[in-house]
C-alpha cells in the first residue's frame, strides 16, 4: 500500500526528497524571514526564499531543557558545526535544512480546517477516526456509515483522511520539530519564526487553538466506547513538540516568555486529561506499545512542566508494570509478534521505551539496566532486532511490508547507551530513504511510513 500523508508523517525528515538534500547542499548562502501577523489557518505567513547555509557565526545559547533529546549533546553538535563540522555532519544539516525550507511555506494547521464538528459541538476539539476499522454493510441515507465497523489490523480504511487533524496534527509535529532544529543548528531567524507561527496557530491563538483533550480521537462509527486506544494519535511523537517549544526557550528570536507560558500551561492541561479522563486512564492502562507511549508522553510533559517527581515515578513504575510482560527474555515483545505488522509494532514498542529511557536519564531512572524476572531487557529486546535489521536473518514473524530501516534508531540508541551488539550493527544498516540523520536528531523516531493504531 502506497503511504498516504498520514503514512508519512511519522517517518518525517527522513522520507525526504533527495533532490531537496541536493539542492540544499549546494545552495548559498542566503536570509530567510516569515511574516510575524496574527496567524490565521488558512493563510501562510509568506516568505522569502529558503535559507539552507548555517549562519556564518551562531552566538551562545543555554543548553535546551529538553525532555527526549540530551540537551547537552544537541549544543556539542551545534558547537561543532559552527566550527565547521563533519562531512557527515554538514550532509545531515543539508538534509534537515531542505526540509524546513519546504515547511516555510506549509501550514499553519489548525482543528478548525477540518468540516467535520465532534460531538460536543466545538471544532476546537480534536477528531479522528480509528485507523484500522472497516463498515460492514452499504452506506445508505437509514446507515450513513455502513455499520457495525470489524477491525481490520493492519489494513488502513482510507476515509481517515476524510477528518483533517489527524494529517494536519503529524504535519504540525514534523514541521515544527524540523524548523526549531534547523534555526538552533544554522541561527536563521526564519526557521524559528515560522516554528513559532505553526505553535502559536495549533495550540495558544483563541481563534485557532486545539482544546488540550484527546476526547474523540481515533473515533469508531456507531460506536459510543471509550477510545482510549486514540492517545496514540498524539504519544506517537508529541515529544518532538515538547522537545521543539524546550529548543525554542533557548533563546528563539521572536519567541518569548508569554509564548513559554502559554504552552506550558497546555502541557500542564494536557497532562491532567491523560491522567484523570477516562480515555486517557485507559489508554495509560494498555500493556502494549499503547501504554508505553502514553507513559512515555506523561512522562516528558510532567518533566517539562517540572513535576520532576511525578516524571521519575511514571519512569519507575514501567519497570513493573509493563516491562514483564513486553519483554520476552529471548529478545521478542509477545504483545506485538501477533500483529500483522510485527515488525513496525516491535520496533514502535520499543522506540517509546527508548525514549522513556531517554527521559528517565534525567530524573535519575536506569531503565537501560532493569532486567524483568525472567530474564528480559531493553537491550535485550534491541539486539533481537539486530539481525533482520542488518539481513543478517530473516524476521520469524508475520510483517506485510517488511522495512529493515524501522530499526535505525532504536539501535543508534541502544549503541549510545553501551550496547556492544547494536554498536556492531551500525555499519550495516539500511539508511532511511533520505539518510541518516542521528547526529542531529539523536532520539528514536518511527522511520517505515506505516500508520499506528
Amino acid at each position: 500500500m502506497l503511504p498516504t500523508a498520514r503514512h508519512r508523517a511519522p517517518a518525517r525528515r527522513r522520507l525526504l526528497l533527495v533532490s531537496l538534500a541536493t539542492a540544499a547542499a549546494v545552495a548559498t548562502a542566503g536570509s530567510t524571514t516569515a511574516a510575524t501577523a496574527a496567524p490565521t489557518a488558512a493563510s501562510p505567513a509568506p516568505v522569502t526564499a529558503p535559507v539552507t547555509a548555517p549562519a556564518t557565526a551562531l552566538p551562545p545559547l543555554p543548553v535546551p531543557k529538553t525532555v527526549v533529546l540530551d540537551g547537552a549533546t544537541i549544543a556539542a553538535t551545534r558547537a561543532r558545526l559552527a566550527a565547521g563540522g563533519s562531512a557527515r555532519l554538514k550532509s545531515e544539516l543539508a538534509v534537515l535544512t531542505a526540509s524546513a525550507d519546504a515547511e516555510l511555506t506549509q501550514g499553519p494547521w489548525s482543528v478548525m480546517d477540518k468540516k467535520q464538528t465532534p460531538p460536543s459541538g466545538s471544532k476546537h476539539d480534536y477528531l479522528s477516526e480509528a485507523p484500522y476499522w472497516w463498515p460492514t454493510e452499504p452506506v445508505t441515507d437509514a446507515n450513513p456509515w455502513g455499520c457495525p465497523y470489524v477491525d481490520k489490523d493492519g489494513d488502513v480504511n482510507p476515509a481517515v483522511d476524510g477528518i483533517s487533524d489527524h494529517l494536519e496534527r503529524g504535519e504540525m509535529f514534523t514541521a515544527v520539530y524540523n524548523l526549531a532544529l534547523a534555526w538552533y543548528y544554522t541561527g536563521n531567524a526564519g526557521y524559528a519564526r515560522r516554528a513559532e507561527l505553526d505553535v502559536r496557530t495549533w495550540f495558544t491563538d483563541p481563534a485557532t487553538a486545539m482544546n488540550p483533550d484527546l476526547n474523540y480521537a481515533q473515533f469508531i462509527p456507531c460506536s459510543s466506547a471509550v477510545r482510549g486506544e486514540g492517545g496514540i494519535d498524539f504519544s506517537q511523537q508529541f515529544t518532538d513538540v515538547i522537545d521543539a517549544t524546550a529548543i525554542l526557550d533557548a533563546g528563539a528570536p521572536g519567541w518569548t516568555g508569554a509564548d513559554h507560558t502559554a504552552m506550558n500551561s497546555w502541557y500542564g492541561r494536557f497532562l491532567s486529561w491523560n491522567r484523570t479522563s477516562p480515555d486517557g486512564r485507559a489508554e495509560f492502562a494498555q500493556p502494549n506499545n499503547h501504554g508505553s507511549f502514553a507513559a512515555m508522553e506523561d512522562a516528558a510533559l510532567a518533566l517539562a512542566t517540572g513535576q520532576q517527581a511525578t516524571a521519575r515515578g511514571l519512569v519507575q513504575g514501567v519497570e513493573t508494570r509493563l516491562l514483564p510482560g513486553q519483554l520476552a527474555a529471548d529478545g521478542s515483545e509477545p504483545l506485538e509478534i501477533t500483529r500483522t505488522r510485527s515488525w513496525h509494532y516491535s520496533n514502535f514498542n520499543l522506540t517509546a521505551l527508548t525514549r522513556l529511557a531517554q527521559i528517565g536519564q534525567k530524573v535519575g531512572v536506569d531503565l537501560w539496566s532493569c532486567t524483568t524476572p525472567a530474564g528480559g531487557s531493553l537491550l535485550g529486546s534491541i539486539d533481537y532486532l539486530v539481525p533482520a535489521a542488518t539481513g543478517a536473518a530473516a524476521w520469524p514473524y508475520p510483517e506485510l511490508d517488511f522495512q529493515a530501516f524501522a530499526a535505525d534508531d532504536d539501535i543508534h540508541a541502544a549503541a549510545v547507551a553501551g550496547d556492544a551488539g547494536a554498536s556492531a550493527a551500525l555499519a550495516k544498516l539500511t539508511p532511511p530513504p533520505g539518510g541518516d540523520l542521528w547526529a542531529l536528531e539523536p532520539a528514536p523516531e518511527q522511520l517505515d511510513p506505516v500508520v499506528t493504531g
